[in-house]
């Protein structure tokens, strides 16, 4: 069973930075693309960024310029370095696994955003 488990949330000003952390419990190559996903609540939940297994990149028109994924395949680790945050970046943030037919996500970490 895959297992995916992020850190790095917290309570942060607007201004501030954060960076995220993805574990996965097996090899990354193994996926097609990872992803960070975030929800609001009242909102669905929503693609901020994502990398494929080539490092090909896709960024929400909302985060790019301030948020960058990238990977450490020796780790098993994705990350989102998120710069700039504002409290519109308020959510629960997902990380995503993705192989054909199978999905995999994480249990995800708060992002807090004061302002």
């Amino acid at each position: 069973q895959v297992q995916l488990v992020e850190s790095g949330g917290g309570l942060v000003q607007a201004g501030g930075s954060l960076t995220l952390n993805c574990v996965a419990s097996t090899s990354i190559f193994s996926f097609n693309d990872m992803g960070w996903y975030r929800q609001a609540p009242g909102n669905q939940r929503e693609l901020v960024a994502s990398i494929t297994s080539g490092g090909s990149t896709n960024y929400a028109d909302s985060v790019k310029g301030r948020f960058t994924i990238s990977r450490d395949n020796a780790k098993n680790t994705v990350y989102l370095q998120m710069n700039s945050l504002k409290p519109d970046d308020t959510a629960v943030y997902y990380c995503n696994a993705r192989r054909p037919l199978l999905t995999y996500w994480g249990q995800g970490t708060q992002v807090t955003v004061s302002s």
